[in-house]
This record gives structure tokens, sequence and C-alpha cells, in this order.
């Protein structure tokens, strides 16, 4: 593509910052409206995919919205009581007068930044793509191969540095895919859910709000201070896809 050459990157290398956000807008801009023609010619639509405009779709986003950052909130608090992190005060709220208008400087960025990005993504992966392979697969079936397919893509934007990663970026589509499941096919539990772990992460890394002490070993907190290479990330994933599978099935059980 254009941009992609004007910005030097080369796909067997990591992106650097100042090539990955043009790049990323991009992508995220034109994924949509690739899916909106899609839809179109296969005279389907969005809610089709799972995405609607209906208060459920609302209620469920924000229902996922605070598993995900409660469940981040929780990782890093047992954490911290096992001496593996520590709380910092972030720089950016010592120097500004009003520490409440900082915040949310910091705050409304991150939220609006991924609440775009995990809307673009369930849309693709969760919605449209899992939709083709349910003309073959089960849903099971069909949500690990988009989950795979999920985090190969990753390796993109990140290079060689993501194959830590790789096996938490499974679960975690297969989390999404759950997710889906419980809210009766509907995104909007997935991108809630999604949406809260990329707010979490992302502010406190602009904040810098948490430091490793390194008393616990990278496997377990994350090679690399990514939560996805480690086993607490992963044991963070299991436990909310317990979570979202027993409410699914008390959900099911009311209806039925």
């Amino acid at each position: 593509m254009p941009l992609a050459i004007a910005l030097h990157w080369q796909p067997s290398q990591p992106l650097a910052p100042s090539q990955k956000l043009p790049l990323l807008a991009s992508l995220y801009l034109i994924a949509p409206a690739v899916l909106w023609r899609a839809a179109l010619l296969e005279e389907t639509s969005f809610t089709d995919y799972g995405l609607s405009w209906a208060s459920s779709t609302f209620a469920s986003f924000g229902l996922g919205l605070l598993l995900g950052v409660s469940s981040l909130t929780v990782l890093f608090i047992v954490q911290q009581v096992l001496g593996w992190l520590s709380w910092q005060r972030p720089l950016q709220l010592k120097a500004e007068g009003n520490a409440g208008i900082a915040l949310l400087k910091l705050l409304l960025p991150t939220l609006l930044l991924g609440t775009w990005v995990s809307v673009t993504e369930e849309l693709i992966f969760r919605g449209f793509l899992v939709n083709q392979l349910l003309q073959d697969y089960s849903l099971w079936l069909a949500g690990a191969i988009a989950s795979l397919i999920f985090a190969l893509l990753h390796l993109v934007w990140e290079g060689k540095e993501n194959i830590p990663q790789l096996p938490g970026l499974w679960f975690m589509g297969m989390v999404l895919v759950l997710a889906r499941w419980v809210d009766g096919g509907g995104l909007g539990l997935a991108c809630g859910l999604h949406a809260g772990w990329i707010w979490a992460i992302a502010s406190l890394e602009a904040m810098e709000a948490i430091a490793y002490t390194g008393r616990g070993s990278a496997w377990l907190t994350g090679l690399g201070g990514k939560p996805l290479a480690g086993v607490m990330g992963v044991l963070l994933l299991l436990v909310t896809g317990a979570i979202l599978w027993e409410f699914g099935l008390a959900s099911r059980a009311s209806l039925g």
C-alpha cells in the first residue's frame, strides 16, 4: 500500500512507533468500510455480524468494559501483594496543577482508542470471520481458527518480539468468542471486554503507573512487561472465561 511504502515499512521488521500509528489508523479506518462493502455484496449487514445500535448492545458493552477493567485491576493488585510490582504516582499528575483534569486528559483518549480498536477487531474477527467459518465448522472450531488468525496477525506489528504472546492472544480470542456466545451472538460484550483490557493497559502504560520489582519471574508476570506473555495473564483469561461460561449457562437456564 502507498502509506506502507512512504513509511519504509518492512514486514520482516517490527514497526517503529512513528510507523505504527499511521498504519494502524489507516487500517482501522479502511477495514470497516471494506466489511460494509462485503456485507452489501452478501446482502447482509453489520447486525448479522453481531454489531447493532440496539440498547442491549450498549448495555453489554458497559458490562464487558467493567469486567475487563476490573479483571486487570485484580491481576495487578494480586501481583502487588506478592511483591512482583509496585504502584507509582504518575509524573504527569504531579506536574499538573489540577490532577483531576490531568487524569481525564490521559483516560479519555485511551478509552476512545480502546473502543475504536476493539469494535473494529471484534467486527472483523469475532463477527465477519467467525460468521464465514460457521458455514463449514462448529462455533468453537470456527472460533479457534479465527483466534489463531487474530494472534498471528499481531506478528505484523511487533515481529518476533510478539511470539511469546501468541498463546495468550489465541486464548484471548477464544474468550472473546465465548463472550459473543454469552451475548446471544451479539458483539457488545466482546467489544466492551476487549476495550476494557486495552483501556486499562494503555492508560497504565501512558501514566507509567506500575513498575515490576523483578521479584517475580518474567514467565509469571509477562515477558517484556506484556501480561499475555506470562502465566498470570493466562490465568486472568481463564478466570474471565469461567465467569463468562457460568453467566452464559445461568442465562440459558433462566430462559429454558
